[in-house]
């Protein structure tokens, strides 16, 4: 008989072990091996069992255990010390009290999924992992920060293989209940909870529930709750799950929600309000419209343009799409039918809203609401994650910045980066620990520290983790096999799986066709050969999850796992299914070489490479997202790229042969050249050198800080000034902008001449340049008049232009003003130059904002000595 309900019965802890709750609730756990320790020693059995989750643990340890560690002093006295760290960590001043007060008061932070532990199964990939160490890598440099997201009652799938090795999903359910959650709770003890409106006059509620993660709380929105009808039940069901609709009822929770609940758990904890709203990808931004509504609401003498003014000033947007098939697009009626009409606020007119998500720009969708789109427009600053996604972001999205070059769009990058202490073997970390301690794993000098060790050390330490991740892969095979209908008896060969002496090479991430998992097999028998060699042989681990709504993914997981089924190469290459945290952690210490192979430049950034490398793995991969910038020559291979080669299956072949010729000719005979004692130098080397250099630009504790540097502590000084008496800058800078865009198109570029310029110039020959220009109805102090110079290529393009601001000299009838520059000739080679006017304002955080620019062209171009023309005079 099946029970109706199910819930865990736990036993008490004696007031000796109590601080094993908020040791057990602190998903800081996660991240201190220490603390593990702790746990592990209650029972080993049961904490396997458990799947490493210490709440679980503790639900299940029996009465008894509990009272025999009661009795055991060594223990108790344990806890105590686990608990006197913990209290230390949440208290100490740390990096980021060191700011002063011109650092932001706090940061909301919204993301749709977060990969913090395998025990909270709330993410699916890249996005939430990178979340996940942005939040712990905050917690570690005590930045103010606090999280926003949706609790997901199946969170993402569970993978499995049928015998023909097809992806099979299952999604258990994830109970809150045994989970390391707790309720946001009223003074009452009431769970807090609130509502997004829907047409028809209905509403999704949800309650929150919050994780700790170190510092940083994380709120996330449920709307399984009784005050719901069926399908408000089911918002928050699965992550990335349901049809358009299902997902902007998400996205409503998310952005809209999230704000409330953020206002919520302010008030009830008396934490101060958030000055910046950093919005992870397009998801959640209608959380803009919230602020909005909420300034509107609160009886300010703003407007909705004024109010938006302030709102941008606060917002921080991150894009980590390199195309635009990633980004969420909804029908704009439907947009309009959830955010106007009788579910529409006052003051929001729909057709502002709509027009925040509009595709304006050439070849644009005049049909759809582009959340991206709507993110760059409600955010005043924006950034790509890696220098190269910035890059193809800038192209991606220029259409918003018409006439602009590439790379004055403003958008900026911050290349991501992983969290050390979440990610890097114990083994490697404790490298460090007696020089600067195991609290110093997400800082540079650690790095420094063990990169120093000698070769023998490291050598042992690399096939310790290479048998290590054997161990977990034919444990998972095992696993994976008898799930497909096979017999104990079928698998005893699964024991010979993998040999921890043998050059091991990584891949794992999902299953998307620009991945390329298969790139590996376009020429199966040359596999086999590499596979098989005699002398120099090379073995596999491959993991990765397709959408469960993407059939050709899980036909790439399907030839994979057919080719790895192979009798003859089954030893050499294996596919683990179910890829997620707890598999990783053993994976990238255990390999090598860490292989990516997607379609340049199509991977945004990708960390899977960054984890290996803090674990002493080469990288082999295609010049593509972080690799792109970071490939010194000396940390790894890069795979050629078939530039130019329309032809995909064409590319693929030409770039499958490079890999090929890489693993064989340098990859597997660099591992195998041993000396006298059996040590690769020049390997070693080349580990050495990638955990010294590539270490410290890897860690998110980088990452994070460039975020409050770059972008959280100027928007946060932007806010401010934004709402000083009374939002007189947002009204001012909302009224400026409107002017300053009736009047753009009357402004010219009338005349440029320049002094100093002969038949030859001279290399540090300072030439002076004077602009004739006419501002029409704007003042000197509404613009800036900038020289773009450098190289010019054959089309007399300017080439990596530098900008320099010309000074207004003179004033002639009809506002038309002379200005002028004098500069130093510093490059040799074919050099150009040309002025442009652009809008200029103290509320801007870039004189690009706008998208308005006039350029000087089709004019007058002066010669180099004759006296200038007095224009109107």
């Amino acid at each position: 008989m099946k029970a109706i309900r199910r819930f865990s019965v736990r036993a008490v802890l004696p007031g000796s072990l109590a601080p094993l709750e908020p040791l057990a609730h602190n998903l800081r756990w996660s991240w201190s091996a220490a603390t593990r320790d702790l746990f592990a020693a209650i029972d080993a059995d049961l904490w396997a069992a458990c799947g490493h989750d210490p709440v679980r643990l503790l639900g299940e340890v029996s009465a008894g255990r509990l009272s025999e560690l009661d009795a055991d002093q060594g223990f108790v006295g344990w806890v105590r010390e686990r608990a006197d760290d913990l209290a230390h960590y949440l208290t100490a001043d740390r990096w980021f009290q060191t700011l002063g007060a011109d650092a932001p008061a706090g940061i909301a932070y919204f993301s749709p999924e977060y990969g913090i532990t395998s025990a909270l199964p709330q993410y699916s990939g890249g996005l939430g992992i990178l979340a996940g160490d942005h939040l712990k890598a905050a917690s570690d440099l005590g930045v103010p920060l606090i999280a926003l997201g949706l609790f997901y009652r199946a969170g993402y799938f569970r993978q499995s293989l049928s015998s023909d090795g097809w992806q099979q999903e299952q999604y258990p359910v994830c109970d809150p209940d045994g989970s390391p959650v707790s309720l946001l709770r009223e003074a009452d003890g009431s769970s807090t909870k609130v509502s997004v409106g829907l047409p028809g006059g209905r509403k999704i509620w949800a309650r929150i529930w919050i994780a700790q993660v170190g510092r940083v709380p994380l709120l996330m929105l449920d709307s399984d709750v009784e005050e719901n009808g069926p399908a408000e039940r089911e918002v928050t069901d699965r992550l990335y799950g349901g049809g358009g609709e299902h997902r902007l009822q998400q996205e409503m929770l998310l952005g809209i929600g999230g704000v409330r609940a953020l206002r919520a758990y302010c008030r009830i904890t008396g934490r101060v309000a958030p000055e910046v709203f950093h919005t992870n990808e397009g998801h959640a931004g209608f959380l803009g419209f919230e602020r909005i509504r909420e300034l509107l609401a609160a009886g300010s003498n703003l407007g909705f343009d004024q109010a938006l003014e302030v709102v941008r000033a606060g917002t921080v947007f991150t894009t980590h799409t390199p195309v635009p098939a990633g980004i969420d697009r909804f029908p704009r009626d439907l947009v309009a039918q959830y955010l106007g009409g009788e579910n529409g606020e006052p003051g929001l007119p729909v057709d502002r809203i709509l027009a925040l998500g509009a595709e304006t720009f050439p070849g644009g969708d005049p049909s759809v609401f582009n959340m991206a789109v709507m993110g760059l427009r409600l955010g005043q600053r924006a950034n790509g994650v890696s220098l190269l996604h910035g890059q193809v972001s800038r192209e991606m999205f220029s259409g918003l910045w018409p006439g602009f070059d590439g790379d004055d769009v403003p958008i900026t990058s911050i290349t991501n980066g992983v969290h050390a202490p979440t990610w890097v073997a114990r083994e490697i970390l404790e490298l460090a620990a007696g020089s600067v301690g195991l609290d110093q794993a997400d800082e540079a000098v650690a790095w420094e520290v063990i990169a120093k060790t000698n070769d023998e050390h490291l050598w042992a330490i690399k096939r310790n983790l290479r048998e290590q991740l054997i161990l977990m892969a034919r444990e998972r095979l095992r696993i994976s096999w008898l799930g497909r209908g096979a017999s104990d008896l079928e698998l005893n060969w699964i024991d010979g799986v993998l040999d921890p002496d043998v050059l091991t090479i990584g891949f794992a991430r999902r299953v998307p066709s620009y991945k390329r998992l298969t790139l590996m097999l376009r020429d199966p028998e040359r596999l086999r050969t590499l596979l098989l060699d005699a002398n120099h042989p090379i073995q596999l681990v491959i993991a990765g999850k397709s959408h469960p709504a993407d059939d050709g993914g899980k036909k790439l997981i399907q030839q994979m796992v057919r080719f790895a089924d192979e009798a003859d190469v089954r030893h050499r290459i294996a596919f683990l299914p179910d890829y997620d945290i707890g598999m990783a952690t053993l994976l990238y210490p255990g390999c090598d070489v860490w292989l990516n192979n997607p379609i340049r430049p199509l991977e945004a950034s990708g960390t899977s490479g960054m984890k290996a490398a803090l674990n002493g793995a080469l990288n082999l991969s295609i010049l593509d997202g972080w690799w792109d910038e970071w490939f010194d020559g000396q940390n790894g291979w890069a795979i050629p790229t078939a530039k130019g080669i329309d032809d995909a299956n064409r590319r693929d072949d030409i770039e499958a042969a490079a890999l090929y010729d890489l693993i064989e000719q340098s990859v597997a005979a660099t591992f195998y050249d041993r000396d006298d004692h059996g040590i690769p130098r020049t390997w070693i080397s080349m580990v050495r050198h990638t955990l010294g250099t590539l270490g410290p630009k890897v860690l998110a504790s980088r990452m994070v800080r460039e975020y409050v540097r770059r972008l959280y502590a100027p928007a946060a000084l932007s806010a401010r000034a934004m709402q000083i008496d009374d939002y007189a800058l947002a009204i001012d800078v909302s009224a400026w902008k409107s002017h300053v865009r009736d009047i753009w198109p009357q402004l010219r570029v009338e005349h440029v001449e320049s002094h100093g310029v002969g038949d030859a110039v001279l290399l540090g020959t300072p030439i002076t340049v004077r602009a004739y220009v006419s501002l029409a109805d704007l003042n000197t102090d509404d613009v800036v008049v900038q020289v773009v110079y450098g190289r010019v290529d054959a089309d007399d393009r300017i080439v990596q232009p530098g900008h320099a601001v010309l000074a207004p000299i003179e004033q002639y009838e009809g506002n038309r003003w002379q200005y002028q520059i004098t500069m130093t000739l510093d490059q040799n080679g074919p050099f150009g130059y040309t002025v442009r006017i652009l809008p200029a304002h103290f509320g801007l955080a870039c004189h690009e904002e706008l998208g308005l620019q006039v350029i000087a062209q089709g004019i007058s171009v002066g010669p180099d000595d004759p006296e200038s023309p007095h224009l109107g005079s």
